[in-house]
């Protein structure tokens, strides 16, 4: 699904109105019939004659609430209206929609002062629902006075809230609270979803998000630059590998996973397992030899390359030529877990990554070498994807973890054009990021899944997909959807508290009939 930011939200609106001549009356004709439609269908109650209370701004989303107070009456709801500033300073198409609404119902209440504010306070328990109509897209500042007072009744009033395009206090691309927002229930938002809605806290107040259609032209929604990607199922349906009735294991990839140390050997055989869960045909893992018969033990489908180790038991600077051999033949390779820091283990890397032409993955213990030595791929010879949390990509980008976390699309975006890599920066709401300024939103996992280990199944969910051909961006996509999504149905099974790495890997399956069912149904 395509996310837009408020500014580019704006530029469609000008679009529709200027150059494909819409009127602005009509879109937001459109918008509050729409919204209407929407909020009797999710709270069916309000057809019995509810009461509803509409808190409407000055601006473009008031005009959307006088629309939608029209529609409720014509419904045979009980409708009052509540404007926060003077009537006078309301103009364009909200002001006409003001003027049709008085006609058919009568004066519209003003909040001017603090007083004004207290006489509404205290009866808004009485309402069966109250609709936010304060402020839209545009809002970049804190919200204070009369209307963050108004934010906050309504939030602390037991009654449920539906929000007109974005809940009021929202930034539409950030995702950043304003000071303070409405809490909703249901937000219906017009045209396309707003990033700051898909982004964490904003998700938090958005509640139910439904779109509905305005009658923008395709070409105003197809011409949208390098749009920003809602990742769900029609996204990633299409990256899914099919298998022939004739298939063998040689058409399904053959996956290299570099990973392990005395004390870490779990984080190769997770990683192993994640790209056998996800249908790799082959895997080999190459590992200190003292450490191969854990592999062996605990996941006898994977093959093994036993390595040269030095007596910390990591692999020994001169590995690398048992390495470059274990290369042939492989379509992918998963660098990095529990692979340790020494920097004898960043220069071996290095020669791997000079040697090889197959699509690299780097996690954990490789990204560490990384920010030590950018060059580290330089001289790649073919993709590769990283896939950091906001601790790592701070050390390769050389800020603080809460710098990223304050920005995480710009970080992501950054380090991906900057590295020519494509970057998966983990956490709630993963984003992928890619070298051509792509970026795509992972709306699938939970908290549960903040526990050792789902990184390394995660790399080698997008290592195997990367070994069966899939190209970076789609293979990071697939496997960030499905890894999140395994670790969902579990949270659904049985709550959130204890969700292992490997159950999530073993899930996995499971999600892709799921999602192929689902196509077919």
């Amino acid at each position: 699904m395509r996310v837009v930011t408020g500014d580019y939200m704006k530029e469609m609106d000008r679009q529709a109105i200027e150059d494909c001549g819409i009127p602005g009356l009509t879109l937001m004709e459109n918008a509050g019939q729409s919204a209407a439609r929407e909020i009797l269908r999710w709270h069916q109650g309000l057809r019995d004659g509810g009461r509803v209370l509409i808190l409407a701004g000055k601006g473009n989303n008031g005009g959307d609430g006088f629309v939608v107070a029209r529609k409720f009456k014509e419904a045979g709801l009980s409708v009052d209206v509540i404007l926060f500033g003077p009537r006078e300073k309301i103009g364009g198409d909200a002001r006409i929609n003001l003027t049709r609404w008085e006609e058919m119902a009568g004066p519209v209440t003003e909040v001017l002062t603090p007083e004004d504010l207290s006489e509404w306070k205290t009866g808004l328990g009485d309402y069966d629902l109250l609709v936010d109509a304060l402020f839209g897209t545009g809002l970049n500042q804190g919200v204070r006075g009369l209307h963050a007072e108004a934010i906050q009744a309504m939030n602390q009033a037991e009654v449920p809230r539906a929000a007109l395009d974005i809940p009021s206090g929202l930034h539409s691309t950030t995702g950043e609270i304003l000071g303070v927002a409405v809490e909703a229930d249901l937000t219906v938002t017009f045209g396309l979803p707003k990033l700051g809605m898909v982004l964490y806290p904003g998700v938090e107040v958005v509640g139910n998000l439904v779109v509905v259609d305005i009658g923008f032209p395709p070409a105003v929604i197809d011409g949208v630059p390098q749009p920003y990607i809602l990742l769900d199922r029609n996204e990633i349906l299409p990256s899914f590998p099919r298998r022939k009735l004739t298939s063998h294991k040689g058409d399904y990839g053959h996956l290299l996973v570099l990973a392990g140390s005395l004390g870490k050997t779990g984080a190769a055989v997770l990683t192993a397992l994640g790209a056998l869960k996800i249908g790799t045909g082959l895997v080999t893992v190459a590992l200190p030899r003292s450490l191969n018969a854990i592999i062996l033990a605990n996941i006898p489908e994977a093959m093994t390359e036993p390595l040269p180790e030095t007596d910390e038991g990591v692999i020994a600077p001169d590995s690398l030529g048992r390495i470059e051999g274990a290369l042939e033949g492989k379509t992918g390779i998963v660098i990095g877990p529990g692979i340790s820091t020494l920097p004898h283990v960043g220069d071996v890397i290095t020669g791997i990554i000079r040697k090889t032409k197959v699509p690299v993955l780097l996690d954990a213990d490789a990204l560490t070498h990384l920010a030590r030595n950018r060059d580290l791929i330089a001289e790649r010879g073919g993709p590769v994807v990283l896939t950091p949390h906001p601790g790592e990509l701070a050390r390769i980008r050389n800020t603080t973890s809460s710098e990223i976390q304050r920005d995480r699309i710009a970080a992501a975006v950054a380090a991906a054009s900057d590295l020519e890599a494509w970057v998966v920066l983990k956490g709630a709401r993963t984003l992928i990021a890619g070298p051509g300024r792509e970026l795509m939103i992972n709306p699938t996992g939970n908290p549960g899944m903040a526990q050792g280990g789902m990184g390394d199944v995660l790399s080698g969910i997008i290592g195997g997909l990367l070994a069966q051909g899939l190209p970076p961006g789609s293979a990071a996509g697939l496997g960030v959807f499905l890894h999140g999504m395994a670790g969902d149905v579990i949270r659904e099974a049985r709550g959130e508290v204890g969700i292992l790495a490997s159950e999530v890997a073993d899930t996995v399956p499971a999600c892709i009939e799921d999602l192929r069912t689902g196509e077919q149904g």
